[in-house]
């Protein structure tokens, strides 16, 4: 990563990023979210956090279980570090507020019992990822980062749908198909020097 790839990309302003619109969820750190690859994300990326329902301690989380906590677009929209420039990329209009949609992708079950609760219905998030080049050949560390944020940000209830955009980078089928892939993915981050790229990354989530 010695060389930059685009030395002089566009730079949007930054009172026309989009900001959350709650404020975010008190945590503790010992109530971070699990999911697929926690390991390597910093503690900041808890703590606060705006993606899980707020809880100050296990017996409250245990009572509200049925209370879902709305997410919307916007919240999703994480300050996450370009791997090439000492800036977001919103900023770089690498991740854009329209190209983040939610979709419900299973109906909320209605067969609980006295033993088991309902089931919450199944969102899809889908973030498609625009490169500032065409060939950009961090376009799937990119990927991998908001994967990763979001993998570990949000509920169960959640699945992550990463992809470059249709039209903005030469191998954006190849791409797609390594950040679609778990398998695939979980062995790009034994990688220690990827790592240690995506930890960059989030130290401002």
């Amino acid at each position: 990563m010695s060389e930059i790839l685009n030395a002089n990309p566009t730079i949007r302003n930054v009172a026309d990023l989009p900001s959350r619109r709650r404020e975010p969820s008190k945590k503790s750190k010992s109530q971070r979210p699990f999911g697929l690859l926690s390991s390597i994300i910093p503690d900041c990326a808890y703590t606060p956090d705006p993606f899980n329902p707020s809880s100050s301690s296990e017996t409250e989380n245990s009572d509200s279980d049925e209370e879902v906590e709305p997410i919307d677009e916007q919240e999703i929209y994480a300050p996450i570090q370009d791997p090439e420039h000492p800036l977001t990329l919103g900023s770089l209009s690498v991740v854009n507020l329209p190209d983040i949609t939610l979709t419900s992708t299973l109906p909320p079950s209605t067969s609980a019992t006295t033993t088991t609760p309902p089931l919450p219905a199944i969102t899809t998030v889908t973030v498609l990822v625009t490169p500032t080049i065409t060939h950009c050949s961090l376009a799937t560390v990119i990927g991998l980062g908001v994967r990763v944020r979001l993998e570990q940000a949000l509920p169960p209830r959640f699945r992550v749908d990463v992809r470059i955009k249709e039209g903005s980078h030469s191998t954006a089928e190849q791409v797609n198909r390594q950040l679609g892939d778990k398998e695939r993915v979980a062995a790009a981050l034994e990688n220690g020097t990827l790592m240690g790229v995506l930890r960059k990354m989030l130290e401002g989530c």
